[in-house]
């Protein structure tokens, strides 16, 4: 059996005198969709931040590809975000001066793809997420399930081996958010890379492959849920 991609050991993390993470840890293989859960303040965003190298553990290691992320420098963390990871937040988080186009071309063009070739790129990524018709439109002016979808958009641009989402659906109706999950695990599932799913709802959780639960800064293993929800 192959080793995980990523894993998290014994991780430790607070913010002042409050505790966010307690010995957390978890593992996560090429092609999977794991989900952690747990209720409002258990530690769950922490941990997919110490996890993406957005933020160093206390203590604890993390490794990615046998790379030991917890170890390296603000720069070459920041240089693996853009390189082999994706992001998707709750709010979507599109720059509102750009069109969606440019705001799904703009980690490419971060990355030093030319501006008409990372927009090639962005056009079929927006098509494929069903959302092409917001290509020349700014974020104010289309739906939220369209806003997110376009941020699927980007997250997987650059075609990253782990796609990192926090909340994906949680200021979007329950149809938006299920064609958002659906359009997200489907788009990610062909291309072979894996999910990290932040969630508190059983709902989006469901289209999970398992559940990890955090709950005081600590992680369990739940029963194996089935994929592609329910």
């Amino acid at each position: 059996m192959s080793a995980p991609l990523l894993t998290g050991d014994d991780l430790r993390k607070s913010f002042g005198p409050t505790v966010a993470l307690s010995g957390a840890g978890l593992e996560l293989s090429a092609g999977e969709v794991v989900a952690v859960m747990g209720p409002s303040g258990s530690g769950k965003s922490t941990l997919l931040h110490c996890l993406a190298g957005i933020i160093r553990p206390d203590g604890g290691t993390v490794r990615y590809d046998g790379r030991d992320v917890s170890a390296m420098s603000d720069g070459q963390r920041s240089a693996l975000r853009r390189s082999e990871f994706g992001f998707v937040f709750q709010f979507g988080q599109l720059v509102h001066e750009l069109t969606c186009l440019e705001n799904v071309a703009l980690p490419l063009r971060l990355g030093g793809t030319k501006r008409a070739e990372a927009e090639r790129q962005a056009a079929q990524w927006l098509d494929r997420l069903e959302v092409g018709d917001v290509a020349g439109k700014r974020p104010g002016e289309i739906s939220g399930g369209q806003g997110q979808r376009a941020a699927v958009a980007r997250a997987l641009v650059t075609q990253p081996r782990v796609v990192f989402a926090d909340e994906p659906t949680g200021a979007l109706d329950s149809l938006s958010g299920e064609r958002v999950m659906t359009a997200l695990v489907d788009a990610v599932k062909q291309t072979g890379a894996a999910i990290l799913l932040v969630t508190h709802e059983p709902r989006v959780a469901a289209y999970s492959d398992r559940e990890v639960m955090i709950r005081d800064g600590k992680s369990r293993q739940v029963e194996s849920v089935p994929a592609g929800g329910a």
